[in-house]
């Protein structure tokens, strides 16, 4: 009978037991006994390796838009798993060098399927995900590959991948503790950030932060309207601002489009830059579009037009005027205008 045997051998040294392996295989393949397939190099003793993409607290108003830990080392034939662990979506994307930062509906264009091979030579991307659904990828070369979230622009992350013969710095117990600590230091930045405007009339729409590590950027962000309820009067304006460092926001009453980017066709920009709409019922719809910062300057790149950051709504009629965040609504970014005579 003829047996099948696939063996995977590592040629490590010369004391490798593999490699003395190899004569006897041979005097077997040749007598007809074994057919031998090897695998070189080999996969054996791969590890995957456990991280996570975003977390959050208080509720789900403070986002931790991040890669935990956003480094890691690892050995070709490795993969790494990472958990989305917040109610706000993500995704893990690997790029290609050079490649033009595509939106996150468009992606590679489209997904690649869990368990992809990031080589360098082609895009692998998760598509948006969230509430604790995962994503594999195998790292079958040697190399230095960089991590995005499509839909944060600041989330980064590095991934280095040894050759099996030089050894690794750290565990999995390690990089457990480093996501912890990372983590908790950026929502300590939301947890004691505070309110930039206390104004009658004026609502902040979110707030966060940006830090570094040697593996890339990281933000922290409320997502949260503060102050969200506000009390005017006919006549009178209300203004919401952006005070995020990188995250977007919209503000939506009625009915919420279906294209989120642009304003709706309501909406007029004032002397200052700000968009501006005019509503007489609380069934009337108006939308901001995105607003938010501008994208950071880039040495060699042409210099980004201002960002939108702000968005004004005058009431012309008494009543309560409902508004949402079309964007983080389902993690509670909603708010109320009452509008008294």
């Amino acid at each position: 009978m003829l047996a099948f045997v696939q063996f995977r051998v590592r040629l490590e040294g010369p004391k490798s037991k593999e490699k003395k392996m190899i004569p006897k295989l041979s005097h077997l393949i040749r007598s007809g006994l074994v057919l031998a397939v090897f695998i070189v190099p080999a996969l054996a003793h791969s590890e995957t390796w456990q991280l996570k993409a975003g977390a959050q607290a208080d509720q789900k108003a403070h986002q931790v838009k991040a890669f935990l830990p956003n480094e890691i080392w690892i050995h070709g034939g490795d993969s790494i798993t990472w958990t989305f662990a917040s109610d706000d979506e993500h995704t893990v994307t690997f790029l290609l060098p050079g490649q033009v930062r595509p939106a996150f509906q468009v992606g590679c264009p489209g997904t690649t399927p869990d368990g992809s091979l990031e080589t360098g030579t082609e895009c692998v991307n998760s598509g948006v995900s969230a509430n604790g659904n995962s994503y594999t990828v195998t790292f079958p070369v040697a190399g230095n590959f960089k991590l995005v979230c499509l839909v944060h622009i600041m989330m980064t992350a590095t991934v280095h991948v040894l050759d099996l013969s030089q050894p690794l710095p750290h565990s999995q117990a390690f990089y457990d503790r480093e996501a912890d600590q990372q983590r908790d230091e950026l929502l300590f930045d939301t947890l004691v950030s505070t309110h930039h405007v206390h104004a009658a009339n004026v609502v902040e729409a979110g707030g966060g932060s940006v830090v570094a590590t040697g593996g890339g950027f990281s933000t922290a962000s409320i997502a949260r309207f503060m102050e969200p309820t506000k009390v005017a009067h006919v006549g009178e304006t209300v203004e919401w601002t952006n005070f995020e460092a990188s995250t977007i926001h919209t503000v939506t009453f009625g009915a919420e489009p279906a294209n989120l980017t642009p304003p709706s066709a309501n909406v007029t920009l004032d002397a200052d830059g700000a968009r501006h709409a005019v509503i007489s019922s609380p069934s009337d719809s108006a939308h901001s579009g995105f607003i938010g910062p501008a994208p950071q300057d880039r040495t060699g790149l042409a210099q980004a037009p201002l960002g939108v950051t702000r968005f004004r709504v005058t009431f012309t009629q008494p009543g309560v005027f409902k508004y949402i965040c079309a964007l983080h609504d389902e993690i509670g970014m909603v708010g109320e205008v009452i509008v008294l005579p």
